[in-house]
């Protein structure tokens, strides 16, 4: 193993270890568990939540704005500038941005069809403490500490340990083993971003990062609380969220190998093709040695903290131009076919045969539960109680709606607008197939339990 400076240890160690407890470990606060990077989001919000709606909105229409200017610019170089790489996307982001900042000066002005800016939509997202507010501080935090978990070798530390492991269970890199735990652990919209990142910087193929962002981008410790707690059925949570933990391991064996995760291409960002060279160990070297080796030589490469700080930033500006603006648009539009018409109604009939089969009362009730988590995680919830009394049924409502992962509002919004080769129909899918393979077992468990 070649020799090391003992400052290289130290850039290695103390940037790992500030990285790992800020996005992995949940500490107890009072408003409940959660990992420090999520806290300091929420008390920045308390400190700028009245104006946050229409600093979001002013936001978000300069990124439609650019976006529409640069549309007739044409591509010059093979390396773009700051700007275009911000607002140069293809006609369809352009329009999706654009309906993005309607939507967000409506809400703010509360002008247009009470449909867009009611509470229950648009201006669920846009309250002071709604969802794309609360979005703009865990980017600004997420976009600049992120260079903690990414830049100084902790990935490829755990990277060649648990390429055994994630290879074999999940089709995944052995550096995915961090993402997916960051993902589980901490909060599933850090996790898409960790996972863009990474996809961005030509570590992941575009197969594992599909499969990173559907799969291991799990909703936190705290909301699942939120959720049993909803239902009434918060006596039972550690089964509840056994079951959750259970039931998305086997989900995550599972949906690498099927449509349409499957069909992703082994096939990095800049052309590259997947070769499987991180699985072989050169001579005389251990996969904890190789490992150490590896993190050691990236923090000898990263000692420069300025360039660390500006390409910080730099994400920071990417996520609020690239992504805010989607999840406002489908995050609207899809609240508001939850809310004002009959879609997601009809579009769960097929569940209640399934439901009945496998013993769930009330199952006319529940079926819409079933498909509505799509446009937001909430609404399955929200919808049973004080309407569903069977707590068999509330049980598997508040289980399923937190599995299912791929919901508009929130996870769903964001993997579209990164650049992870994920689209709408996917997550369609996706979102049916897991909450299919879900039900049996989340059904199973809860009959044992009640």
């Amino acid at each position: 193993m070649n020799q090391f400076r003992i400052s290289t240890w130290f850039y290695f160690l103390i940037p790992s270890i500030l990285g790992v407890i800020l996005f992995m470990i949940p500490l107890p606060f009072e408003s409940g568990w959660k990992v420090p990077i999520a806290k300091l989001a929420d008390l920045l919000s308390g400190v700028v939540e009245p104006t946050m709606p229409m600093a979001a909105t002013v936001i978000i229409t300069i990124a439609a704005l650019g976006s529409v200017i640069f549309l007739f610019i044409p591509k010059t170089g093979d390396r773009p500038s700051l700007l275009a790489s911000l607002f140069k996307v293809t006609p369809f982001w352009t329009i999706t941005r654009v309906l993005g900042a309607v939507f967000s000066i409506m809400v703010t002005f509360k002008i247009g069809p009470e449909a867009i800016w009611s509470e229950n939509t648009g201006g669920l997202l846009l309250a002071p403490d709604g969802l794309v507010s609360f979005l703009f501080t865990i980017f600004l935090f997420a976009g600049l500490l992120l260079p903690l978990l990414l830049n100084f070798g902790l990935l490829e530390f755990f990277g060649t340990m648990m390429v055994k492991v994630m290879r074999p269970l999940f089709q995944l890199p052995g550096r995915s083993s961090i993402d997916a735990l960051a993902s589980w652990i901490g909060d599933g919209t850090i996790g898409v971003l960790l996972t863009s990142k990474q996809y961005e910087d030509g570590h992941y193929t575009q197969k594992e990062a599909a499969i990173i962002a559907t799969t291991f981008s799990v909703v936190s410790i705290t909301f699942s609380l939120v959720i049993i707690d909803t239902v009434g059925l918060d006596r039972y949570f550690l089964p509840f969220y056994g079951t959750v933990v259970g039931t998305g391991i086997i989900l995550a064996l599972i949906m690498p190998r099927i449509y349409p995760l499957r069909g992703k291409k082994e096939q990095y960002i800049d052309g590259r093709e997947y070769t499987g060279e991180e699985e072989k160990l050169p001579e005389g070297y251990n996969v904890f040695s190789h490992g150490l080796e590896n993190a050691l030589f990236t923090a000898s490469k990263n000692r420069n903290l300025g360039k660390i700080f500006t390409d910080g930033m730099r994400n920071v500006f990417d996520m609020w131009i690239g992504v805010a603006p989607v999840v406002m648009a489908f995050g609207t539009v899809a609240l508001m076919l939850a809310e004002y018409t009959s879609v997601f109604t009809i579009l769960g009939k097929p569940f209640e045969p399934i439901l009945s089969i496998l013993g769930i009362p009330e199952a006319a009730i529940a079926a819409q539960s079933m498909v509505v988590g799509f446009a937001d995680m909430f609404l399955p919830v929200i919808l049973a109680d004080g309407v569903i009394t069977s707590p068999i049924t509330l049980f598997t409502i508040a289980t399923v709606s937190v599995v299912q992962l791929i919901y508009m509002s929130e996870v769903g919004g964001l993997i579209l607008g990164t650049k992870i080769p994920i689209n709408i129909l996917d997550l369609i899918i996706i979102f049916v197939l897991r909450t299919l393979i879900a039900l049996p077992i989340v059904a199973g468990v809860a009959h044992l339990l009640f």
